[in-house]
């Protein structure tokens, strides 16, 4: 009778336990960005969607609300992290990094727009080059006015291999097209050349991950520590959430990018007639910006700390994930599918990719950095974006 007694003296008590933990996950995963204001186009994006009001606004308010998610998303990552070991972790991080990207381009093979994929995924990896590093440089060097950044080049070398890996396959398609060879003969070369070189891609992918998390990751870690010989520890607070409320929010998360994803891919060509933008400006330099949001935040905080190897980590991390993964990823996809994906790039298209590595490649060589460094690559960016606004010609294909 009075162990009856007691368990009901502590039902009140477990009770308030478990509403202390729900509020303080719903207030650290929900409130702790100040991007959270956005959230609130999420249900706006779906009103908009069943009262008729517009594409145009459902394509809007999508992307808004895309925004706060794709940050929540790496930042549930990191808390998940936590509690594995360091090359669980790892691999998680590098498997969920572009998630939001991913899902964006499941949905639209799903409806068939193969286009969309390419352009999408190549302007993740022009932003994450040229938008995301260059501006991180550019304030890293703005508020370390007197003396020059130094960075590891260990990190960056290896990165820059592997992204000038994913071009070679760009290239070779592009070159058998421009070869002379018959013109019947093109398409079914170029196809099954970028499904073979896909999967060397990925199997590429798989070893730079072994590399980078087990066989040489004492190597890479020696870069945690910056010139005052401290290591990160605001990277090391501990976790804020439980393991498994971690992976209830993470799967709600990604539940939710899934339809505004939906969203996007089906407005996208009413949109592109409402404002007057063409279909690649919006695919190569809309959807991107949202989808490196975090990415782009954490290395302009980072560069501020002066910690620009990780500054530099994200970046390129991010552009080699795009590269080497999901893009082989969803040629390989679209092959299961039924629909014929290559990895046949326009020359246009191509130059912009090849010149974004060559010039990020040259920019971090010598291990230094200043802000006209990030200057030079953001202004490569903004030709580039104006480049792809007024490209208005048939190489779009929906």
């Amino acid at each position: 009778m009075e162990d009856t007694k007691g368990l009901k003296r502590s039902d009140p008590m477990v009770v308030s336990r478990v509403r202390v933990g729900l509020l303080k996950n719903i207030q650290e995963v929900l409130l702790g960005t100040k991007l959270s204001v956005l959230l609130s186009a999420i249900p706006l994006a779906v009103v908009a969607d069943r009262r008729n009001y517009g594409r145009a606004w459902v394509f809007a308010l999508s992307l808004i609300g895309l925004t706060p998610l794709a940050e929540r998303v790496s930042f549930l990552t990191e808390q998940i992290a936590f509690y594995t070991s360091p090359t669980v972790g790892g691999l998680l991080n590098a498997t969920c990094g572009n998630m939001t990207e991913l899902i964006i381009s499941i949905v639209a093979l799903i409806h068939h727009k193969v286009d969309v994929v390419k352009y999408s995924l190549l302007g993740s990896i022009l932003s994450n080059l040229l938008l995301v590093l260059g501006t991180a440089l550019f304030f890293g060097g703005i508020a370390n006015p007197s003396k020059e950044q130094n960075f590891d080049t260990k990190q960056t070398g290896v990165n820059s291999v592997m992204l000038l890996l994913g071009l070679l396959c760009h290239l070779l398609p592009l070159m058998l097209k421009l070869s002379g060879t018959p013109a019947a003969s093109i398409a079914a070369g170029q196809l099954q050349l970028s499904r073979a070189s896909c999967v060397v891609m990925l199997v590429g992918y798989i070893v730079y991950l072994l590399f980078q998390l087990w066989t040489h990751r004492q190597l890479l870690e020696d870069e945690e520590a910056n010139d005052d010989g401290d290591l990160i520890s605001d990277e090391k607070h501990g976790p804020v959430i439980g393991f498994w409320s971690a992976c209830f929010w993470l799967v709600l998360m990604t539940g939710i990018i899934a339809p505004l994803s939906e969203y996007i891919v089906a407005s996208i060509e009413v949109t592109s007639d409402a404002w007057g933008l063409s279909v690649s400006f919006i695919s190569v330099i809309l959807l991107p910006i949202v989808g490196n949001a975090a990415e782009h935040a954490g290395a302009i905080i980072f560069a501020f700390k002066n910690k620009l190897d990780i500054s530099i980590g994200l970046a390129l991390g991010s552009a080699t994930q795009i590269a080497m993964f999901v893009i082989p990823l969803s040629v390989l996809m679209s092959w299961i599918m039924g629909m014929d994906m290559d990895l046949d790039l326009n020359p246009l298209e191509t130059s912009c990719l090849a010149m974004s590595i060559l010039v990020t490649a040259f920019t971090l060589q010598d291990g230094k950095s200043h802000y006209l460094k990030g200057l030079v690559l953001v202004l490569c960016y903004v030709v580039m974006g104006a480049c792809f606004y007024v490209l208005r010609g048939p190489n779009v294909k929906l």
